[in-house]
């Protein structure tokens, strides 16, 4: 081998490595913040039989986040709030989220306040290091008409102003019917996206559910740049059902879940990613959200 050869594969060997660690570097930077976590709906059978075992199976599989998705007077799965932390505490994990349903009788109209269950909501979600309290649907009186919309949207926006005094956000996710339905020739989804004040309330982006009604998540989040802190990232298949589809392990769908992480990252304003499962195909739920999270890390998370 000549001189100039040793040197030029030396060079290129030397330029590669540097190159690697640059890509590694940017990609870190990138990344910063961003929260990757399990809707515990997921594993909801599990969660009812035993949620300490379910999450310390979780904490094994490697998930550091969890969002709950049962609050009920005042507890976590049966657990108060200073019991059900210590036990995420005890296992690694963390709560940055969580649903809760605000319904109509969590606002008294007259006084114009909220009730003291929901100030509850707020105040053990803050108790538990929550960043965000999603409310996860709307009940059908909330949506009779236009102004009832418009109304429960003033609602929310106060909503987002109390959660702030806790340092935390207020936000709301969707299903299918916000695509599906009209309220004078609007759609529900367009209507909450031009009434809540996105400083302080955000719509966490199930990338699923909107597909039972044909809205696609590229779709959405081109039309509302920057609106979507939160997705639940999902993938659905086609079933012989009314709805059509149900969710699946991620990639094994029709859903382009990677796009649309991507999309949210580069104009979504996307920094929290929660997996949600909701139908497994005959398979172990806990299985599933485990090759659900090693599909997240291939994708590099």
């Amino acid at each position: 081998m000549t001189t100039s050869r040793r040197m030029f594969l030396k060079n290129s060997t030397v330029l590669l490595a540097g190159t690697a660690l640059l890509s590694k570097s940017a990609i870190g930077a990138s990344r910063r913040g961003e929260i990757v976590g399990i809707q515990l709906y997921s594993v909801r059978d599990d969660m009812k039989k035993d949620p300490v075992a379910t999450l310390t199976a979780l904490a094994k599989m490697g998930y550091k986040n969890v969002e709950h998705a049962n609050y009920i007077n005042r507890k976590f799965y049966g657990y108060t709030a200073a019991e059900f932390k210590k036990i995420l505490d005890d296992l690694g994990l963390k709560m940055p989220s969580g649903h809760t349903v605000m319904a109509k009788n969590h606002w008294d109209a007259d006084k114009k306040v909220f009730t003291d269950s929901w100030k509850w909501t707020i105040e053990d979600a803050a108790f538990m290091g929550q960043k965000y309290v999603i409310s996860p649907s709307m009940d059908g009186s909330m949506r009779t008409t236009y102004d009832d919309m418009v109304r429960y949207m003033d609602v929310f926006n106060l909503c987002g102003e109390l959660c702030q005094k806790s340092g935390m956000k207020f936000g709301y996710h969707n299903h299918s019917f916000e695509f599906s339905e009209k309220l004078n020739g609007i759609k529900v989804f367009d209507i909450m996206m031009q009434k809540m004040d996105p400083k302080r309330v955000l719509m966490q982006l199930d990338i699923g559910n909107m597909y039972i009604a044909g809205a696609k998540a590229l779709d959405i989040l081109g039309q509302y740049p920057g609106r979507f802190e939160m997705l639940h990232v999902k993938d659905e298949i086609a079933v012989n059902s009314p709805e059509k589809y149900e969710s699946a392990i991620l990639g094994k769908g029709i859903i382009p879940a990677r796009e649309a992480i991507d999309l949210g990252r580069k104009i979504g304003g996307t920094k929290v990613f929660i997996i949600e499962q909701e139908s497994y195909q005959n398979q172990a739920p806990l299985q599933s959200v485990k090759e659900d999270l090693e599909v997240m890390k291939k994708w590099g998370f």
